[in-house]
């Protein structure tokens, strides 16, 4: 059986990074794969149900990616696990990168401006983000975090028919993240930002960490949770979910969401669900 992930997403979203850091990790990749090649391709890459391999194609403009994604259903009934991983960014920072790289967007006009060619894309490719595994937005991803989500996702030790889980801390004043599953708002429970002593710490520290466990309000909203999931994780599974991303969010990502986001990841544990913990904002404040 081969592992076949189709690289999809908004030109200057971060496709080519991708394809570089999925080369690091031993994939088979190939830039802007034409879409009528895809099939002959496995083909000719040796691949079959009988002998594992990884292939990562990336595929390049809008029409080619809406036509790749019909592809999916044929490469699935050949017996190949087939995951779709979609890139994504706000348009403010696609036109940053545009700008900064002085490259013309692919769908850009004479008259039209980047921004227009970012959202007229969008519109384009939303049938292709719908159908995705996995969606990252890269908006506030430096390089080097960017390459650590697509390890943590893709490295060879993961297991393609394991519902991968993680839990995601941030700060509602820096911005919600859009590439996640499910959100909470846990701006209920009381701010240690207001006591002179936590300020400076994070929902790592233990002092914080009990300010906010100790909580009634956040013990009562971890029970709910954690119930909430044992239900939900098994019908995810069920579904043939590949990915589940759940965000927790305080004001600023730094203290209660941090520790909430770690409580939840070891009830998860207790139940068998290993989930990767990650902390978008900690450091910005």
């Amino acid at each position: 059986m081969a592992e076949i992930l189709l690289i999809t997403g908004l030109s200057g979203a971060g496709r080519s990074q991708a394809a570089d850091a999925l080369e690091d990790l031993g994939w088979f990749v190939v830039d802007n794969m034409p879409v009528e090649l895809v099939d002959k391709f496995v083909e000719l890459a040796g691949v079959s149900v009988d002998q594992p391999s990884r292939l990562a194609l990336v595929i390049g403009v809008a029409s080619q990616q809406t036509d790749a994604v019909k592809s999916v259903p044929h490469l699935r009934a050949a017996g190949h696990d087939v995951r779709v991983l979609f890139l994504e960014a706000s348009t403010q920072s696609l036109v940053k990168r545009y700008t900064e790289s002085r490259r013309k967007h692919p769908l850009r006009t004479e008259t039209g401006t980047v921004s227009e060619a970012i959202e007229h894309e969008r519109d384009l490719l939303e049938p292709v983000r719908e159908v995705a595994d996995k969606v990252i937005d890269t908006t506030a991803l430096q390089l080097g975090q960017f390459k650590t989500q697509l390890t943590e996702l893709f490295s060879f030790d993961d297991l393609p028919d394991t519902l991968q889980v993680s839990v995601v801390s941030f700060g509602f004043k820096h911005g919600i993240p859009l590439d996640v599953d499910t959100m909470f708002d846990v701006r209920f429970i009381p701010n240690p930002y207001y006591d002179e002593a936590l300020r400076p710490l994070t929902g790592r520290d233990e002092a914080v960490r009990r300010f906010v466990l100790d909580q009634a309000a956040t013990q009562d909203f971890l029970n709910r949770v954690e119930g909430l999931f044992e239900s939900l994780i098994p019908a995810y599974r069920n579904e043939g979910k590949s990915y589940l991303t759940i965000a927790v969010g305080c004001t600023g990502g730094q203290h209660r969401s941090v520790a909430i986001a770690e409580a939840l990841s070891l009830r998860l544990a207790n139940r068998g669900v290993e989930a990767r913990v990650a902390h978008r904002d900690i450091e910005k404040n």
